[in-house]
């Protein structure tokens, strides 16, 4: 639904998503007015005080007053109710009763002043009873006025200043003029969503330093947001509707789909002993990868004993150690990867704590039980850390013996580059083949980490032509098709479910955007039962509900029209808009560079349905897979879940174990069972 428009300007709220807050609000009104009531009928409206007359006109006016409030809220309500999101017609009085419920505020305002005035000068002598519900009106009074400011601020639109379109009525001559004052009138708008982002980016991120690198990231950033929102007039309710009806079809699609036949892992088997082999050194490797997050970690991962073992490390005096060690000033995150890792301290070659937009944490081990140099990335943990992912533009990245386009993501091309020049430039790779000239390279990272770990083997490949490179959890806009087939020789990637993160990129939040387009427009039940239906399936379950459509009864051949209701919510045309109605992937156009998930990826599902108690048994299952079939967003409450790595060791520690596994892992020695 477009956004309200009243007072002049768009808003970012929708005219049916005043059922919520105006069905709290009425409730509230309704218990006052009857406490108002009670109280006044308790005294038969005599007052024994000094101030007896104006507690009555104070009483009598708030009767009235909410009266008129709770009549208006209840329109609201009503109207609100009404309708579909992109059938806005029976709720085309709502900005009326907008102007009704905003001119009340003025007669409550100077009520709330009434009573505070009575309160303070003329409430002597009269029953504490009485003074005290006075003050709780009061109070109230400017309490709902104050949520009703905030409110106001929350839902403003610094781009809601409407202008409309040119009359087609009008002269050609005057048409064209005002067709060029359209085209620098949206140019303008451009430039403003620009500036209003990077102003949000920077409020956001006020604590970081706000030097010209920063201010260069912020800009990228705003104009990526910019221009994704640009061409669309969905409010977040909306997104949020589009999201559970996505999630639900996508329930039913699993539902009717035939079970998929588990085939026993066999021995014999040359796939099942290379992913067997893979999954092994992957539940190896994910524990270094985990490690590099510090002692945030390992204490969520370890709430009861994690504390008390590092209680001991922390705060220790290191002066010989610290030449080695930077960032981490009370020796915690040090600790705990000692603790995660079973190394000795003699073992690490570099750790560097130090964070910054583009400059990442990583440390440099020697792992003796796997014989190798192991370079390990940390993934998201700062804002620093937000802005680099954010950056999601595209960077070229030519490397040498590699031919087609060469480009990748630009914040993990950077935070990639800055750890080359530290583990070439400053020494440390030869330092760590100085003491173990046999071993080999690894490198391995989650999430941001694993961007990054992938990007450096591409970039240390030539000098390492024996690297190995895991990545856990990957971004899925991360390298192009030329780069991502190159890395297949030397990268494995792992991803879990139906985790967010590997198929996050710009074209999959395109075709996301116009997934929710689609079901939104052509849902005809109103946004208030989409939401409750919606939150009670995610809480409890159940069957995916049947949601009505309008695209049930058009005829065939005009599916392939662009839907009416997708085209009242685009803004303008958009070069990345297509509609989906006939197509089943998502259709990436060249409006943004494609990039894809880095190596071979090893895809980890579980066995069984979907919905489980928290700590009912699990069991997983591994395959590998390509690069495609990340190809589109999966709305899940898992595809969060998933992403976190002490989740993701869980179910490599049930592939390579014996034991059951909960879906509720307070640990990361927790193990779980399952058939590959």
């Amino acid at each position: 639904m477009p956004g309200l428009v009243v007072f002049g300007r768009r808003w970012g709220i929708a005219s049916d998503d005043l059922v919520f807050p105006g069905c709290i609000e009425l409730f509230l009104r309704i218990l006052w007015w009857i406490g108002t009531m009670v109280l006044f009928t308790y005294h038969k409206g005599h007052f024994d005080c000094n101030g007896k007359g104006v507690l009555h006109s104070y009483l009598v006016g708030l009767l009235v007053v909410l009266a008129l409030i709770i009549l208006s809220l209840c329109a609201i309500v009503y109207v609100s109710a009404q309708g579909t999101i992109t059938n806005s017609g029976p709720r085309r009085s709502i900005p009326a009763l907008v102007y009704l419920r905003a001119l009340l505020y003025i007669p409550e305002l100077v009520w709330a002043c009434l009573g505070a005035v009575w309160v303070s000068d003329d409430s002597k002598g009269c029953d504490p009873a009485t003074v005290g519900l006075v003050i709780a009106a009061v109070v109230t009074s400017w309490i709902i006025l104050l949520f009703t400011a905030l409110g106001v601020i929350f839902v403003f639109d610094p781009l809601g200043n409407p202008r409309p379109p040119p009359e087609a009525s009008e002269p050609l001559g005057v048409r064209d003029m005002q067709s060029n004052e359209s085209t620098q009138f949206l140019s303008t708008a451009r430039t403003l969503a620009v500036k209003v982002w990077e102003n949000r980016l920077r409020l956001l991120c006020c604590c970081l330093p706000q030097d010209e690198s920063h201010r260069a990231a912020f800009s990228s950033i705003a104009q990526l947001f910019s221009k994704f929102f640009s061409d669309t007039d969905l409010v977040p309710s909306d997104i949020a509707a589009g999201l559970a009806l996505l999630h639900q079809e996508h329930d039913k699609m699993e539902l009717s789909r035939d079970p998929d036949v588990v085939v026993d892992h066999s021995p014999s088997s040359p796939i099942g002993e290379d992913l067997e082999t893979e999954l092994e050194k992957a539940t190896h490797c994910m524990q270094f990868a985990a490690a590099a997050y510090g002692w945030p970690l390992y204490v969520y991962s370890n709430l009861l004993t994690g504390p008390c073992k590092l209680s001991g490390d922390c705060c220790r005096s290191r002066a010989a150690e610290y030449d080695i060690v930077g960032g981490d000033h009370l020796g915690c995150h040090f600790s705990s990867i000692l603790q995660t890792t079973g190394l000795q301290y003699r073992d690490f070659i570099h750790v560097s704590f130090h964070n910054q937009i583009y400059e990442i944490p990583f440390y440099v081990a020697l792992d003796h039980k796997r014989e190798a140099v192991l370079v390990a990335v940390r993934g998201t943990l700062s804002l620093k850390d937000v802005v680099t992912d954010l950056s999601a533009a595209c960077e070229n990245l030519p490397i040498d013996g590699v031919s087609g386009a060469c480009y990748a993501h630009k914040g993990i091309c950077q935070a990639a580059n800055y750890i080359y020049r530290k583990l070439v430039n400053d020494g440390i790779l030869n330092q760590a083949f100085s003491i173990a000239p046999e071993y080999k390279l690894v490198i391995t990272g989650h999430s941001l980490g694993a961007g990054t770990a992938s990007v450096l083997a591409i970039l240390l490949r030539n000098s390492y032509p024996t690297l190995q490179c895991y990545s856990f959890s990957p971004p899925g806009g991360l390298l192009s098709k030329a780069l991502a087939d190159y890395s297949k020789d030397f990268v494995i990637s792992v991803v879990l479910g139906k985790d967010l993160v590997p198929r996050l990129s710009i074209p999959n939040m395109e075709d996301l955007k116009k997934r929710i387009l689609k079901i939104v427009s052509n849902c005809n039940k109103p946004k208030y039962r989409i939401l409750l239906q919606g939150c009670w399936y995610e809480l409890f379950g159940g069957e995916p509900d049947d949601f009505p459509t309008e695209m049930e009864n058009r005829r065939e051949e005009e599916l392939n029209q662009p839907l009416l209701g997708e085209e009242s919510l685009i803004i303008r045309h958009s070069s990345s808009y297509q509609s989906l109605a006939s197509d089943d992937s998502p259709a990436h156009t060249a409006a943004h560079l494609p990039l894809f998930l880095p190596g071979r990826i090893l895809h980890i599902t579980e066995d069984g349905p979907s919905r489980r108690s928290c700590f009912s048994q699990v069991r997983y299952r591994a395959d590998w897979s390509n690069e495609m079939a990340f190809r589109s967003i999966l709305i899940s409450p898992r595809m969060l879940a998933d992403h976190m790595p002490d989740i993701l060791l869980g179910a490599l520690k049930s592939l390579t174990s014996d034991k059951p596994y909960s879906l509720c892992p307070s640990s990361l020695n927790n193990s779980q069972h399952n058939t590959i």
